[in-house]
């Protein structure tokens, strides 16, 4: 079996965590390969026994993983999926970050989640993504997002234009700070902070949500996610910011976007006692208000 290792640098006091990790994995005779850069970090303050091998690029890492560990938090795990894309590898999240909608393994579920993907005691939460289209192909290759496809101004106070279309019927014109298109995934990320609501995952919808719009009769929508998204964006600089997940480029205001579905699915490792319901009633503490 061979895993690999993706994250971001943490805090020192995770530290210990992080060496108990590759200290299971060399116990287990698993093989590991490890990130490039984040390789570079981890040799600062983790003893290997073992000769590590790296990578670097989704097409480094497609054919030599069996499995890949997020260590971070949800924002760690969407730069992961630029590395797995459709190779169909599952994506553990081990969450040294705050909250962890996606990345809910905490540091001391360690072994008992490497245990259960040895003894094969775990599910598969495919997981929707959409992809972005634009004649000048703004993200090239990168043209994917687990969460969302955010649309803000650039650098003006003013508010941004936008006038949405699902499939080439006219929605609505949108005068706010931006337009948070998201996945069921992305429901409990930028959406929410925006007044979106929490879609279960596997639901096949794509949730439109408004980010601070000037008319409040304006609020999200929730749609069929074989629809398909034509937005056109007005603002009066003529930039504008289009985000997929933590990815950010600008644009022309007279570039139109297209939205869909993406063609593959990311797989992520759910632990069977870590549904997506009790993850969001621990993370967002419902039933904890003495009323309940």
């Amino acid at each position: 079996m061979t895993i690999a290792i993706f994250g971001n640098p943490y805090p020192e006091h995770f530290t210990k965590y992080i060496q108990h990790l590759i200290k299971k994995l060399e116990n287990e005779h698993i093989k590991i390969i490890i990130e490039e850069k984040f390789n570079t970090f981890l040799q600062k303050s983790i003893r290997f026994t073992t000769k590590v091998d790296t990578f670097e690029s989704y097409e480094s890492l497609r054919n030599t993983a069996d499995f890949l560990f997020s260590i971070g938090g949800d924002g760690t795990l969407l730069k992961a999926v630029t590395f797995v894309r459709d190779s169909n590898i599952p994506i553990m999240g081990i969450n040294t970050g705050r909250l962890g909608f996606i990345s809910s393994i905490s540091a001391g579920q360690i072994d008992d989640a490497i245990n259960d993907i040895l003894k094969e005691n775990y599910d598969i939460s495919e997981r929707a993504l959409l992809e972005l289209n634009s004649e000048n192909k703004l993200f090239k290759d990168k043209n994917f997002a687990l969460n969302e496809v955010a649309i803000s101004k650039k650098d003006t106070s003013s508010m941004v234009r936008i006038d949405a279309y699902v499939d080439d019927e006219f929605l609505n014109t949108y005068w706010a700070d931006g337009l948070v298109v998201s996945t069921p995934t992305g429901s409990t990320g930028y959406s929410l902070s925006c007044g979106g609501p929490i879609i279960m995952p596997g639901t096949n919808n794509i949730i439109i949500t408004p980010n601070a719009p000037h008319n409040l009769n304006v609020r999200p929508i929730v749609i069929n996610d074989n629809s398909i998204i034509k937005l056109k964006v007005e603002d009066r600089d003529q930039l504008a910011l289009v985000s997929l997940d933590s990815r950010s480029r600008a644009f022309d205001s007279d570039t139109e976007l297209i939205i869909k579905k993406s063609d593959f699915k990311i797989r992520l490792i759910q632990p069977q006692n870590n549904s997506f319901a009790s993850t969001i009633r621990n993370k967002l503490m419902w039933g904890l208000d003495k009323r309940s």
